[in-house]
Order: structure tokens, then sequence, then C-alpha cells
């Protein structure tokens, strides 16, 4: 008997200096909702389980201090522990600083006619224009998030 087709489950983790900062770019970018592991985080904690060290306080909020992820809004996820269950970005604390051009970056698509108004609130969000593309296969804006990292607007 065949299985039946499910989407993959699945996320894009991207390093960064400092991971809620940047869910929170890429939250408001893509119109995802950041995850809210409080609840988790406290059990956890008030069981002894995680160490307070492993967490911050961020908007309010128990966090892990080395992870922030978005997610997007239609997509379910774990009640109990916050987390998406369909397309997210993790953002992860790592020591040393972005150094080279990215190898996987992500296009976004505003829409026909878009792009302009669209470049111009990420910019207001943190992120920086690169360049403009024009070819004879299409016109984009090539950005740079908060962090450095590179992605366009189609």
């Amino acid at each position: 008997m065949t299985q039946p087709t499910v989407p993959v489950h699945w996320k894009l983790v991207v390093d960064a200096a400092d991971p809620h900062a940047l869910a929170d770019f890429w939250a408001a970018a893509l119109h995802y909702v950041p995850e809210d592991n409080g609840p988790l985080v406290e059990k956890l904690l008030s069981a002894g389980a995680v160490p307070a060290e492993a967490t911050l306080e961020w908007r309010g909020r128990a966090a892990w201090r080395n992870l922030a992820a978005v997610r997007h809004p239609q997509d379910p996820y774990d009640e109990e522990s916050g987390t998406g269950l369909g397309r997210r970005l993790l953002f992860q604390r790592v020591p040393e600083p972005k150094t080279v051009k990215n190898r996987l970056h992500l296009d976004l698509h505003p829409g026909e006619g878009a792009r302009g108004d669209e470049v111009g609130r990420l910019t207001a969000l943190g992120a920086r224009v690169l360049r403009e593309v024009r070819e004879p296969g299409g016109a984009w804006t090539v950005m740079y998030d908060p962090e450095g990292n590179e992605f366009c607007v189609h």
C-alpha cells in the first residue's frame, strides 16, 4: 500500500550574532510569526532540566539564549513547545561573524509592481540595498538583512 504524500516539514537554519533581533527582522519581513517557546522554557527551568544561563528574557517572555525561530502563520505548531511544524527559519547564535557571500539566500516576491514599496519597507526594518539588477530575464534588488546576509526582492 502506498503512503500518502505529506509535505516535508523543514526549517532553514541561519547563523547569527543576535538570533532574537534577526528573528524579529525576518518575522516582519516575511509576515511570519515569532515562535513563543516561553511556556516550554519556563517549564524546563522550573523542573531544573535546563540551567538559567541557557535562557534569557526577550520581549517579555522566556526564550532560549542561543536560538530563535519564526514560522509561517498558517502552518501548524506544537502548542506545548511553541515550535512550528511547517515552514520555519531558525536563527542560532554563533561566535564568528559572517565573512563571505551566502551560498543560499531567500528570494522575496511581493507581487507585480510592488518591488519598490517592498524594498522601502524592508529598508525601514533595517535591511540595506546592495545593488539593483536589470537583466533581459528580469529585475530585482539585492539586499542585506541587519547582519549582512544577502537576499533578493523581485
